[in-house]
């Protein structure tokens, strides 16, 4: 696992997601975050890490642009702007529950390794994703 912290973007497959970004036109930028959160969110059996690395990446992404969430700082992050993603709310609290629950190779790797740093970034990103306390809520898409 090239991996080097505990942040969303802190992974090689991550970092690639981002470059790839990067490289598709703007008005495809939202397509390609959605897929990666259902990629994971279809998943009944084994789940991937690598799938699961982009998956958090892309519900991070999701999450800088929710109130109190919060802003993209990494020098793996897309560089190109993004699209306003507040209507992916949903679906990246569900591909980041996904991501944490049985069988899933990535909450596998970090439960053997420390998981408490990578359980505190879940944490964060679900408690952005979650509506707000007035009632808030994800705009359908």
């Amino acid at each position: 696992m090239g991996t080097w912290g505990s942040g969303p973007f802190d992974n090689d497959t991550a970092a690639d997601f981002c470059g790839g970004l990067d490289d598709v036109a703007a008005e495809e930028r939202e397509g390609v975050i959605r897929a990666a959160l259902a990629s994971v969110t279809g998943t009944q059996g084994y789940l991937d890490a690598g799938e699961a690395e982009v998956a958090v990446a892309a519900a991070a992404l999701v999450a800088a642009q929710c109130p109190g969430g919060d802003p993209v700082r990494s020098a793996y992050a897309p560089e190109e702007p993004l699209p306003d993603l507040t209507g992916l709310r949903g679906p990246a609290l569900r591909a980041v529950d996904r991501v944490v629950t049985e069988p899933s190779e990535l909450l596998e790797l970090w439960e053997e390794s420390g998981a408490e740093p990578w359980h505190a970034v879940i944490r964060r990103l679900r408690s952005t994703l979650l509506p707000g306390p007035s009632g808030e809520q994800p705009r359908p898409r």
